[in-house]
């Protein structure tokens, strides 16, 4: 075999050789490429899924804020009508008191406890009891038995004194150190909280007036 042979022989072998590694060196980066798009087609599914879930999360967290909004709108509106309602009733006190005391069968018992209430709390012997003008005339007809009745062991003095009061009865002691409001009035406003919420609890009563 000549020179030339001999070199054309191993041109070609060289030849040959680098086109084999030329096609493994393509394969390879074909698939090092796939490869690569594979991984960043898994990591974009997975952003896709965290943008999903946070925006459903931040979704969420909208609706719950509309919902804990409006309950509490709803709940400040209850409350107002409620209040509106508590002190419609309280407004018509006076008015029902006023004709409860026109009652001589049902307001005259009354009374009697309640004079018998404050004559028991003041501990005093001699104790002098004022009332409106329509009530001294409805206790001045008897007043030794009703006096003995309400306090039999001291002393009940029916002041001429009259009170501008709807109803009820005002003790104190002789020398007016102590006082005992029993009057419509002096009720109202010793027992006012609890009168407001006994009276919202018949208009809204607890259960109802829950929301959510």
């Amino acid at each position: 075999m000549s020179d030339g042979q001999h070199i054309g022989g191993l041109e070609a072998a060289l030849l040959a050789r680098a086109e084999k590694l030329a096609d493994e060196y393509l394969a390879g980066g074909q698939h090092v490429r796939q490869q690569i798009l594979t991984e960043a087609n898994q990591r974009l599914h997975i952003e896709e899924e965290r943008e999903v879930l946070a925006a459903k999360a931040h979704a969420e967290r909208a609706y719950q804020q509309r919902v804990q909004a409006a309950e509490l709108g709803l709940r400040s509106e209850l409350d107002r009508v409620r209040w509106e309602l508590v002190n419609s009733v309280l407004s018509s006190l006076p008015a029902r008191l006023t004709a409860l005391a026109k009652d001589e069968a049902r307001y005259l018992p009354l009374l009697l406890a309640w004079l018998r209430e404050g004559a028991q709390v003041i501990e005093r012997d001699h104790l002098v009891v004022q009332v409106n003008a329509r009530d001294l005339t409805l206790l001045k007809h008897d007043w030794h038995n009703h006096a003995q009745e309400a306090a039999p062991k001291k002393n009940l003095e029916l002041c001429e004194e009259t009170l501008d009061c709807i109803g009820g009865v005002l003790v104190t002691s002789s020398d007016g150190d102590i006082r005992y409001d029993n009057t419509f009035e002096g009720r109202m406003e010793k027992f006012s909280e609890a009168l407001q919420g006994a009276i919202a609890d018949q208009l809204i009563p607890t259960g109802e007036a829950h929301i959510g």
